[in-house]
């Protein structure tokens, strides 16, 4: 065998399972009876419990939460609850639900002695958990006194007390657990729905819900109007004494400041220190520019000339009129100087008014510098007292603000507090008129009818769902136990488990037990199947071998009792029809063709060849009827395996050859002992022969894996003893010799 091959056959032999749902429907088909009585059991069952559960009624109530209250009067706003948010409404949901609004209504139908709900008068349970943990408990403390008992409960609480509390505990969760609050989608209704034994109890239990919710809003918002009058009067004592002190403070500081109207004598003030300060701005500037002149003067007080020739003093107005006339007056002597001489009487009186005007200019000049200095010294002396003015006027208007300032912090306080009492005065008469009238934040739009029928169990619904559960476990069970069994029953599972194609299908023979089947049961007259299926294979090994012209096959097993000797014989039967045939008993420890074909303990046969003491034509024998010759096992030798790996048998063995055109090896079953190993290199086919149901898959792939370590190449595989009914269960297989109904 090349190494491609071993690699080939490796991977193949080594090739992990693949899921195949056509198997696992075939697995259905085959268990569909049983699967199906499985599925009516567990359907039974359930429609007998069914039988035993008790009904449950299922009533529901509408109950419609407003979005927003019909107010009287706000008086939420004290409290800041807003009605138009998500949240109010999921609150509301909450509140339907809570502990609070489950105590009330048991407490008003009292539900702590009804039947149903008292753990007292509930029937005795089938298993008694609870009262087995009792009396354990108290085995335990008489056994071991040292142990701790259970914690007391808190002082002043007796057992009686306590117990009935727990009592009461069980009957709200049960109340609760079988109470529901459903909300409708984008609507602002809620379902209210009670689920119990009793189709009555449940309406009024729901009917009950919606009513103490009502009571319990009713009540929190008196008992909020209450508390918000309690506080409203409480802060309105406060807010008035607040009032008082602070009007007291404003009186008291008019009175010390002997005020009248301060906000008029602030304007008078502010309007004087005003009209001051622009008169002082107007002396100021006067005073600068008095300071000017009167500098300029002073500098040129010695000096007439210089006087004469100040801007200030030559734009004076008493200076240019004089100025004006002696310009005239100097004209006048030019004009006459040029007609009359300097005595002439004209010209004498013409000089005469020059000097005189000269004169008084000169006297103008003077009494100008002495009225700049007087001007000036008034103008300083009149700054001096704006400014002191001025001062005076700064210090009273700071002081009238500063009052001010105090005045309108004492008149803010004043008109805080009234205010504030102002508007707890109104909000109390508001919530005093609000006791009187209480509205309902829900209403109820469908109150719960009785139901005619249980809610639950669904007894068709739980007698179909037991159907569907009990045939799907049903199935799947078949699927894992098909799945983890590990025995050869199909052709599907050989080729898949194995990874070798079958060469041939032997179908199971009816025989007695523990009895083999008649030798020549290949030529009865009523066995044509069993009879086809060794035709068969031999035209597949044909085909396989077709190469060659002599063909030596060997056939072998792993484990006794598979039948690779009954295939030996049948198959060399089949031959027999074709040509000169011989069968070879090759398991030289436990032979057993002698046997088969009734031949003497003694009659020689391969291992006296071997060992010498026999020629070949000795130990051949003739089976009549059947046209092949028989070479049995012989005298069991010591080393049997050392006699098939010889050279002497090898020679026999091709000597064989040249006499027969086919030639069978029956050997020993490969995972016993070796001796096939060793007999396989003299032939040019190995078939390995599979009981149905009988080995494991492990056990069979264990002794192909040594044909293949060895490298010796397995052609195919013999399906032995196979059910063919069970198989066509299995995956569908069928003869087409059968199907022809040849086998009629």
């Amino acid at each position: 065998m090349s190494r491609d091959d071993r690699g080939q056959l490796q991977a193949s032999l080594l090739e992990p399972g693949r899921l195949d749902f056509t198997q696992h429907i075939q697995t259905l088909s085959r268990c569909k009876w049983q699967i199906l009585a499985f599925a009516v059991l567990g359907a039974g069952v359930m429609a007998v419990l069914m039988l035993f559960v008790t009904p449950s009624y299922k009533a529901s109530a509408t109950l419609m939460i407003e979005a927003q209250e019909n107010k009287v009067l706000s008086i939420e706003e004290v409290y800041g609850v807003d009605f138009s948010r998500k949240e109010y409404f999921q609150t509301q949901h909450e509140v339907l639900r809570s502990r609070h609004i489950a105590e009330r209504v048991v407490a008003q139908l009292g539900l702590a002695s009804h039947p149903l709900f008292d753990p007292l008068q509930q029937p005795a349970s089938l298993i008694p958990v609870g009262r087995w943990l009792s009396e354990l408990r108290q085995w335990l403390k008489l056994q071991l006194p040292g142990l701790p008992s259970a914690p007391a409960g808190p002082a002043g609480v007796s057992i009686d007390s306590e117990k009935q509390q727990q009592i009461n505990k069980k009957v709200v969760d049960n109340f609760r657990a079988n109470l529901s609050i459903t909300p409708v989608k984008n609507t602002q209704m809620v379902i209210i729905s009670y689920e119990s034994p009793s189709p009555q109890l449940s309406a009024q239990i729901a009917n009950k819900v919606a009513e103490v919710y009502i009571e319990n809003y009713l009540q929190a918002k008196l008992d909020m109007t209450s508390k918000a009058t309690t506080w409203l009067n409480d802060s309105l004592a406060g807010l008035k004494t607040k009032l008082s002190a602070a009007e007291k403070r404003l009186a008291e500081f008019y009175e010390q400041e002997k005020l009248v109207d301060l906000d008029g004598v602030v304007g008078l003030a502010a309007e004087a220190l005003q009209e001051l300060s622009e008169q002082l701005l107007q002396a100021q500037n006067r005073l600068a520019q008095s300071r000017a002149i009167y500098q300029q003067v002073n500098l040129q007080s010695s000096d007439m000339q210089g006087l004469t020739s100040l801007p200030e003093v030559l734009n004076h107005p008493s200076i240019q009129n004089v100025r004006r006339a002696e310009i005239e007056a100097e004209r006048k002597v030019s004009d006459l100087s040029k007609v009359f001489g300097p005595k002439h009487p004209r010209m004498v009186s013409a000089q005469a008014e020059l000097e005189s005007v000269k004169k008084n200019f000169f006297n103008q000049v003077r009494a100008l510098v002495s009225g700049i200095n007087m001007e000036y010294q008034s103008v300083q002396s009149r700054v001096a007292e704006l400014e002191t003015s001025v001062e005076q006027a700064k210090q009273d208007y700071r002081r009238l603000t500063a009052l001010e300032t105090r005045h309108k912090a004492l008149q803010r306080e004043v008109d805080i507090n009234q205010q504030l009492y102002n508007a707890f005065f109104t909000r109390l008469k508001e919530t005093s008129e609000l006791e009187g009238f209480e509205s309902a934040n829900a209403r109820v739009l469908d109150e719960a009818l009785p139901p005619s029928n249980p809610s639950k169990p669904s007894k068709l619904l739980m007698v179909l769902a037991a159907l569907l559960v009990s045939a799907g476990f049903a199935g799947l069970t078949a699927i894992v136990a098909d799945a983890l069994y590990s025995g050869i029953r199909s052709v599907g599972d050989a080729e898949r488990k194995l990874g070798y194609r079958v060469l041939g299908v032997i179908p199971k023979q009816k025989k007695p037990r523990r009895k083999d089947l008649p030798l020549r049961h290949y030529f009865a007259p009523d066995q044509a199947l069993f009879a086809e299926a060794f035709r068969t294979l031999r035209t597949n090994l044909m085909m396989l071998t077709v190469e060659h012209e002599q063909r030596t096959w060997m056939v072998t097993s792993s484990l006794p009792g598979e039948g690779k000797t009954m295939t030996s014989i049948n198959l060399a039967f089949a031959m027999g029809q074709l040509g000169r045939t011989l069968l070879v008993d090759t398991d030289l420890r436990r032979s057993s063709l002698a046997d088969q074909f009734g031949l003497p303990n003694f009659q020689p046969g391969l291992a006296n060849i071997m060992s010498g003491t026999h020629k070949l034509d000795e130990c051949l024998v003739q089976i009549p009827d059947a046209d092949i010759h028989l070479l049995a096992a012989g005298t069991p030798p010591a080393n049997p395996q050392e006699l098939l790996a010889s050279e002497r048998f090898r020679q026999m063995m091709r000597k064989l050859k040249d006499h027969y055109q086919f030639i069978i090896l029956d050997t020993a079953p490969a995972l016993a002992v070796s001796d096939a190993l060793v007999a396989s290199r003299q032939c040019n086919a190995l078939v390995y022969v599979v009981k149905a149901e009988a080995a494991a898959d492990k056990q069979i792939k264990a002794g192909l894996s040594r044909f293949m370590q060895s490298g010796c190449r397995v052609d195919g595989v013999i399906l032995n003893q196979l059910d063919v009914k069970r198989a066509k269960k299995v995956d569908g297989y069928q003869t087409a010799y059968e199907q022809y109904g040849y086998g009629a």
